[in-house]
C-alpha cells in the first residue's frame, strides 16, 4: 500500500536573456510503478504482473491529503502486523492546515 503522484512540477532554467525560471508539469510513471519495496518488485518480476492488482483508493487534491490518507489506511489495515502486505515501515509527516482539512471533508 502506498501513494504515487500522477503529475509533478518541473523547473527549468530561464531562456537566454530572460530572468524567470520556466515552470511546468510532467506526468509521472504512475501507470507502470509498483512501489519502492524491493521484495514487491522482485515478486512482480518473478511471478508476473498478471498475478498482482493495483487499485486507486483515493484521487487526492494535494500531496498532504494523499500522505494522510495513505497513513490512515495503513494503520486501519494493520499492514505492519500482517504478511498480506509488503509494507515494512509506515513513515508519514503531515502538517495540519486548512488545505488538508478542506481536502478531507468528504472522506
Amino acid at each position: 500500500m502506498g501513494k504515487k503522484l500522477a503529475k509533478f512540477k518541473t523547473t527549468k532554467p530561464p531562456l537566454k536573456g530572460k530572468k524567470n525560471k520556466r515552470r511546468g508539469t510532467k506526468e509521472s510513471d504512475w501507470q507502470t510503478y509498483w512501489g519502492s519495496s524491493d521484495h514487491l518488485n522482485e515478486d512482480v518480476e518473478t511471478l508476473g504482473e498478471d498475478k498482482f492488482t493495483r487499485e486507486i483508493l483515493y484521487f487526492c487534491p494535494s500531496r498532504g491529503v494523499a500522505s494522510y490518507l495513505e497513513a490512515r489506511e495503513q494503520f486501519e489495515r494493520k499492514v505492519l502486523l500482517s504478511d498480506d502486505y509488503y509494507n515494512g515501515i509506515i513513515n508519514v509527516r503531515v502538517g495540519g492546515s486548512k488545505i488538508l482539512r478542506e481536502g478531507l471533508k468528504d472522506r
